[in-house]
């Protein structure tokens, strides 16, 4: 991976996925300081929500476009396109216009995301793509450790625009390793027909589903039932309509083979991210940790997902191709253990509270294996010219089950507060929850590949 021909092309992938997985985590760290300084702090949430709904409008087109003219163009264009959101956030006069910047950035981190998968399919053997995909999941995890104090030291010695303007340098660089690597590969050779009128294009029903998913959303951080719920049904309706024709023929119905690779995608990530999400309040709140104790587990989290897909991607050469739906089954099979044990941590007072950190140890393991077989297998799945559809579509899938399954948990724990029910029943919910969807995820590893009759 790291010799000729790779080795630009190789560290520039590494670095464009690190540069959106550091504006990720970097960010978030320094939000509160910003939103305050911005005049934003009631429309906190948003400076999330706008990248992340941006997010799966950007994977959608740059996939589509990738299939139809090669991944150089459309990856080029979502470098640029988060560049000018990172410049606009940074220099952003009042929170509309920063908002508007993390917007533009989002839609960057959909193409950067979704095209990093189908440029490792195209441009590399296949004995050295699940190495590639345990790369990149290197590449997102190590930047999302060091990536809060590295934001928040600039934002306290400088300013909290230098954490935006930090990454521009960076970006070009990345695109200068990418991209003329990437001037060869081309679309798979097969002539795609239009999709019609503009309303039902792929693009417009991404459009449609980012909406759907902030309405979902808005509705998921209402107090009154009254109003929560027929919002929430509304977005999960517009969402559920449009994601047929954004993900491939069969992904709602779990089709062996690709499809099924995305909702392995959408499961992993739910189990995984959503509980990840509530792990350090449940040790502040419950256990009476330190945040600096309670961010011990996030970082076990990460560094055994790093290990995980490391040893996947090492051991995958000698399954000589064979499926890989018992490491894939295997690896749900730990997360949910992790879940377990880091619920039994957090909920159980007669447990040690560490136990959580080593629940998330175990977790995080489960995840790397899991993560990077099902990707592997999926993408190899995927035929030529539907490459940049079948990485748009998990990547899709794994922003989404982000969205919906923290908004979910958000909603348990601020409906608990307001109806004068505990913190823990609230996480007790939200753990069942994920627990149940890495336990649908054992069950559905079989169908990543289609049986041979």
């Amino acid at each position: 991976m790291l010799s000729a021909p790779y080795t630009a092309l190789t560290w520039g992938i590494v670095l464009s996925v690190g540069l959106v997985a550091f504006e990720s985590m970097g960010v978030a760290t320094v939000l509160p300081e910003i939103a305050g300084r911005l005049g934003g702090l009631g429309a906190y949430g948003w400076g999330l929500s706008a990248l992340m709904l941006a997010n799966l409008i950007g994977t959608v087109a740059a996939g589509r476009a990738a299939d139809l003219r090669g991944p150089a163009r459309p990856l080029a264009a979502g470098l640029a396109v988060f560049a000018v959101g990172c410049a606009v956030a940074g220099s952003a006069p009042n929170w509309t216009a920063f908002l508007a910047g993390r917007f533009l950035q989002g839609l960057g981190v959909g193409a950067v995301m979704a095209l990093a998968y189908m440029v490792i399919s195209l441009a590399y053997p296949q004995q050295l793509r699940a190495r590639m995909f345990a790369l990149v999941s290197g590449a997102w995890t190590v930047p999302s450790l060091v990536g809060p104090t590295v934001a928040a030291v600039i934002a306290e010695q400088i300013s909290w625009r230098g954490v935006f303007v930090l990454l521009l340098p960076l970006i070009a660089a990345a695109a200068a390793l990418v991209l003329p690597r990437l001037r060869h590969l081309g679309s798979g050779g097969v002539a795609r027909p239009k999709d019609g009128r503009w309303w039902a294009t792929p693009v417009a029903r991404s459009v449609l589903l980012a909406a759907g998913t902030g309405v979902l959303l808005a509705g998921l951080q209402l107090h009154e039932p009254a109003l929560l719920v027929p919002l929430a049904l509304l977005g999960a309706a517009a969402g559920i309509f449009a994601l047929s024709s954004v993900t491939p023929p069969g992904t709602l119905t779990v089709r062996p083979g690709v499809p099924t690779g995305v909702v392995l995608r959408f499961l992993l990530c739910g189990a995984y991210f959503g509980s990840e999400a509530f792990l350090p309040l449940g040790l502040v709140q419950l256990r009476d940790l330190s945040a600096t104790e309670a961010g011990l587990g996030l970082s076990a989290g990460a560094i055994t997902w790093v290990l995980g897909a490391a040893w996947q991607g090492r051991a995958d050469a000698r399954w000589g191709g064979r499926s890989r739906a018992v490491p894939i089954a295997a690896g749900f099979a730990v997360l949910l253990v992790g879940i377990a044990v880091m619920a039994l941590g957090i909920l159980v007072d007669a447990v040690p509270a560490l136990t959580a950190v080593a629940g998330w140890a175990i977790g995080g393991a489960g995840m790397g294996v899991a993560f990077n077989a099902a990707t592997t297998d999926a993408m190899e799945q995927a035929p030529a010219d539907r490459q940049g559809e079948a990485s748009g579509a998990m990547q899709l899938a794994q922003t989404l089950a982000v969205a919906v399954l923290s908004g979910l948990g958000g909603a348990a724990v601020s409906l608990a507060d307001v109806h004068g029910a505990s913190t823990s029943a609230a996480l007790t919910a939200t753990f069942a929850l994920t627990g149940a969807l890495a336990a649908m995820g054992v069950v559905a590893a079989r169908r990543i590949r289609p049986r041979v009759s």
